[in-house]
């Protein structure tokens, strides 16, 4: 609910608790005094009890000395002309002094607003009694029987906010034990990250620089390789760089997820002529079919479309080497398709390679974007990967 709606609906609370206060008095004057000066006097009254109920939140004390003499001057005026209030006169006291004691949080402000009505009322029956004779209505100890329960009224008023006290300290240590869980569990996730890159560092990274190593050797000696070997090492040289960059990026976003100014950019549809050279130079063939506008595609859609062209192109690789490969993207308003396809392997593939992670992470990055991921062989002895994803789940 926003702001406006919520004052709307306490304006319209305080006029109907107005009315409900101000309506009894106006109904039992007639049974009390009919007169048309008791009427005078009920009528300023409750004029002024009215705007001093509609202040009563914001200046709870002012709002509780204004009711109460305006309400001794009522009643000590009508009594010296001989008329008499009803008892109900006292209901916008008792609302005031209720908010008093539930929303004035100031204690001295209280004391002095209590002090400074006991003293009103005192100097109103004083006066009032001074003013006459013993035939006429003085009011006296009538009047303090009537404002006697009013120190209860502020009582279930300090009661009431003493309980909403209590409930908004109950909520605030739960919010605060809820964000040191919280905290806990992002310490206990940045140790585990911190965990992982380590042992990304020891296990892979140290295995990957020493490849690259190997293979810059090699092509710094290309000269006694035989002409077929050329093109693999180079094709090694360049994807042991490229997965490299991106391993370091790994391992950084690992130990720092804030660090993020220093990342390689983010792999796309701009990236995938480089991807598909570093496949050519492994021996690889790919007859390159594109039906779409990769270049306006948002960057998530793109990161996913790349990562499973990519681990497709090294699966077909890694199982079927030398095998042809056919890449089809399409792509409309509504959809970007992908479509893999490696023909027969050329030569026998690597046995007991991968652990299937390649597909699950595949499956995962587009059942994140809301697509559908199809992986299974074909009739032929080839495998092929189709990958559907919607655009209105990629921010267009």
């Amino acid at each position: 609910m926003d702001a406006d709606r919520l004052q709307l609906r306490v304006w319209g609370f305080d006029l109907g608790l107005i009315a409900m206060v101000l309506l009894p008095l106006a109904l039992s004057q007639p049974s009390t005094d009919p007169s048309f000066t008791a009427w005078a006097l009920l009528a300023g009254y409750g004029v002024v009890a009215a705007g001093a109920l509609l202040v009563r939140r914001r200046l709870p004390a002012t709002a509780t000395l204004v009711i109460v003499a305006t309400l001794t001057v009522t009643v000590v005026a009508g009594a010296a002309a001989g008329h008499r209030s009803s008892p109900l006169d006292v209901l916008p006291l008792g609302v005031a002094l209720y908010s008093l004691g539930s929303d004035c949080g100031d204690t001295r402000r209280t004391v002095r607003a209590a002090l400074g009505g006991i003293t009103v009322v005192l100097i109103g029956l004083w006066v009032n009694h001074s003013a006459g004779t013993e035939s006429e209505y003085h009011g006296g100890f009538d009047v303090l029987a009537v404002l006697a329960p009013m120190p209860l009224v502020w009582a279930m008023g300090y009661a009431t906010r003493t309980r909403r006290a209590l409930h908004d300290a109950a909520e605030q240590r739960a919010a605060d034990a809820t964000r040191e869980q919280h905290l806990r569990a992002e310490q206990a996730a940045q140790q585990e990250r911190l965990r992982i890159a380590r042992e990304m560092h020891d296990v892979v990274a140290h295995s990957l620089t020493l490849l690259v190593i190997h293979a810059e050797a090699l092509r710094a000696r290309r000269d006694e390789l035989p002409g077929w070997a050329h093109a693999q090492v180079d094709g090694l040289a360049a994807a042991g760089r490229q997965t490299g960059g991106e391993l370091r990026d790994l391992l950084r976003m690992l130990r720092d997820p804030s660090d993020l100014d220093s990342l390689q950019p983010i792999p796309g549809f701009g990236e995938l002529g480089a991807l598909l050279d570093i496949h050519r130079a492994a021996g690889g063939t790919v007859d390159v079919r594109i039906r779409a506008e990769l270049d306006v595609l948002p960057r998530p859609l793109q990161l996913v479309g790349y990562r499973v062209i990519q681990e497709s192109l090294t699966n077909a690789r890694r199982h079927a080497p030398g095998a042809a490969i056919r890449l089809t993207v399409e792509g409309d308003r509504d959809r970007l398709r992908l479509e893999v396809v490696n023909f027969r392997a050329a030569h026998p593939g690597t046995r007991g390679a991968g652990t299937g992670l390649g597909l699950v992470s595949m499956r995962e990055r587009v059942d994140a974007m809301g697509g559908e991921l199809t992986a299974e062989p074909t009739g032929d002895g080839g495998f092929r990967v189709v990958a559907t994803m919607p655009m209105e789940n990629a921010g267009v």
